[in-house]
């Protein structure tokens, strides 16, 4: 398959990830400022330009996403709008764009995490976003056409991050990487659509 994967290039889900996919898949990265492409998925006519670019997909991976995070009451509107803008409406785009570049029987792969069933102090914006993205996943898998598919891939605190967040997520149990990876493996290969896969 020819696989790309938004966020392969940097962050530690995408680069694990891409590089599982690597071992039986032809894999392009895409990130803000590395990778082999470049995209910013808060520009949709950068988004354009990236699928332009790669060319004919067999899946859409989505590591790729921020949200802030901060005490409700320090919260503006704007800081909201960075979740929204950026993780939500970043990998909405990248599906209502890709399936252009789709082939029939391919599939999108987006990205969450445990703060949508599980929110810390501080997350409500990460939290508002994650559930906004499950809703869209399980209703727009009804929706693509040409056998496309769509799942999302839910992860909690990874080791990799554990280090740096572990003192946000107080009694979690760090997730290995490999079966993050593993999510991403079931959701590209598999049949399903529809599905929130959970990796806690």
């Amino acid at each position: 398959m020819k696989i790309l994967v938004v966020g392969g290039a940097s962050g530690s889900i995408g680069k694990t990830v891409a590089n599982h996919l690597k071992e039986k898949h032809e894999v392009i990265t895409a990130g803000r400022n590395s990778g082999d492409l470049q995209v910013n998925i808060e520009d949709i006519d950068s988004i354009r330009e990236m699928y332009g670019k790669a060319g004919e997909l067999d899946a859409v991976v989505s590591c790729a996403g921020a949200a802030k995070w901060a005490p409700f009451d320090e919260m503006s509107e704007e800081d909201f709008y960075i979740g929204i803008r950026s993780k939500l409406m970043g990998q909405v785009n990248l599906v209502r764009v890709g399936q252009e570049f789709l082939r029939a029987g391919g599939s999108f792969t987006l990205t969450t995490g445990i703060l949508a069933d599980d929110p810390v102090f501080g997350t409500t914006s990460a939290a508002m976003v994650n559930n906004a993205i499950h809703g869209f996943v399980i209703a727009v898998s009804q929706e693509l056409k040409n056998g496309q598919r769509i799942n999302a891939v839910a992860p909690g605190l990874v080791e990799n991050s554990a280090a740096r967040l572990g003192g946000h997520f107080p009694g979690h149990i760090p997730v290995p990487m490999y079966k993050v990876a593993a999510g991403y493996v079931r959701s590209v290969e598999g049949r399903r659509s529809g599905e929130i896969i959970r990796i806690y």
